[in-house]
């Protein structure tokens, strides 16, 4: 598995009024929640100038491709 396939899990425990304003964020921007958090934190370190050189690019949004790539 390449790196930019792996991803690290984490749990992340949120006062539930914050989660709740994330996931409205979220929707209101056709993200998931995991997606909108991953943004905003890659989002933040870019700001902080702390963002790793090696660091993957963010998954493509949407659906992922089909396989077999034949046309329906």
């Amino acid at each position: 598995m390449s790196r930019q396939q792996k991803r690290k899990q984490v749990l992340l425990r949120l006062d539930p009024a914050v989660y709740e304003a994330l996931a409205r964020w979220a929707a209101a921007e056709l993200r998931s929640t995991n997606a909108q958090i991953d943004y905003l934190l890659r989002r933040s370190l870019k700001d902080a100038r702390r963002l790793p050189r090696d660091a993957a690019p963010p998954p493509r949004r949407g659906r992922p491709p089909r396989d077999g790539g034949g046309h329906d």
